[in-house]
């Protein structure tokens, strides 16, 4: 009969040297997190008040007036809310589905790409657009569709046409934005599911080809099936924005144009703009809907991908 005692239960086990280089390592984290994360969580209570300033914020935070639901009641008693709503989920489900589809083409065609110099080149032009702020991409934009001095109307003028007032033309700007956003966000998604393809190991095609696959079938039955728990994360992270837009492409691109209000009003505009009226309550309680909305959508996609396939879901 064996002498050896197995752990005793119950017995806690001491701090080591280990437990103290990892907390010292996730430390300036964890210190980022509450400052910059946690910390300021306290200013939805702004959402409560109407914010009003007495001079220093924290003199303005105690004696702005305590209004309750008022805020929540003005903003979806607004006309303009139901728009903004439907303009920020309209386009977000453009962009998830495209965000989605072409990235993953797009890393799949560059995957089968037999030269290395010509891939890495195409994945390098494809990748700068993201590292581009909005505002630049605002002043190419500017410079190719400005009445005077465009690029795109001095083309037309040469050519015996009209000059036309682009940012006058309202049904022109949702495929623009739709095509900007996938421009700009192309290279990122891109690398996300290339860095994927390369870590599949090669023997599955090797057996593959000896098994007479074509090319369409290896990614049909191999590539596509084996990306499918980064694209499930990715789709969960994307649906976890849903009501969040970038501001960038709604206001700076369309250079906050009256003309397309109707199009470019988003969540975020909305926010930006009530801010600008000092109407800081009102923005408050609009970025506290959209984070409430957003946790609840990200919660409710992970759910779902849990009930379908567990190993998939991100929680």
């Amino acid at each position: 009969m064996s002498n050896t005692k197995g752990p005793q239960k119950g017995k806690k086990r001491r701090w080591g040297r280990d437990d103290t280089e990892l907390t010292l390592l996730a430390l300036p984290t964890t210190i980022w997190y509450a400052l910059f994360s946690f910390l300021p969580m306290f200013g939805i209570i702004i959402a409560f008040k109407q914010y009003k300033v007495y001079g220093s914020f924290l003199k303005s935070f105690v004696q702005s007036e305590w209004v309750g639901w008022d805020n929540f009641k003005f903003l979806f008693s607004s006309n303009d809310i139901w728009r903004i709503i439907r303009n920020t989920l309209g386009y977000n489900i453009v962009f998830i589905i495209l965000g989605i589809v072409v990235p993953v083409a797009a890393a799949v065609a560059i995957g089968q790409l037999h030269s290395k110099k010509l891939a890495k080149a195409y994945q390098t032009a494809m990748f700068m657009p993201y590292f581009l702020s909005w505002v630049v991409v605002s002043a190419l934009v500017w410079a190719f569709l400005a009445y005077d001095k465009g690029l795109l109307n001095g083309m037309l003028e040469s050519w015996g046409m009209e000059r036309q007032q682009w940012y006058m033309k309202p049904a022109m700007w949702p495929p623009f934005l739709v095509f900007m956003n996938l421009w700009k966000g192309l290279g990122y998604g891109m690398v996300v599911y290339l860095a994927t393809i390369t870590g599949i190991d090669k023997t599955y095609y090797e057996a593959a080809g000896i098994d007479g696959a074509t090319i369409w079938q290896q990614i049909r039955y191999i590539t596509l099936p084996l990306m499918k728990t980064v694209i499930i994360m990715m789709f969960i992270m994307a649906v976890g924005r849903i009501f969040y837009s970038d501001f960038g492409l709604f206001y700076q691109v369309p250079r906050d144009s009256n003309s397309l209000y109707n199009y470019v009003y988003t969540l975020d505009v909305y926010v930006f703009k009530q801010l600008k009226s000092s109407t800081t309550g009102m923005a408050a309680a609009a970025a506290f809907v959209q984070s409430v909305a957003g946790c609840i959508t990200i919660l409710t996609a992970n759910a779902i991908v849990r009930k379908v396939d567990r190993e998939s879901a991100m929680i």
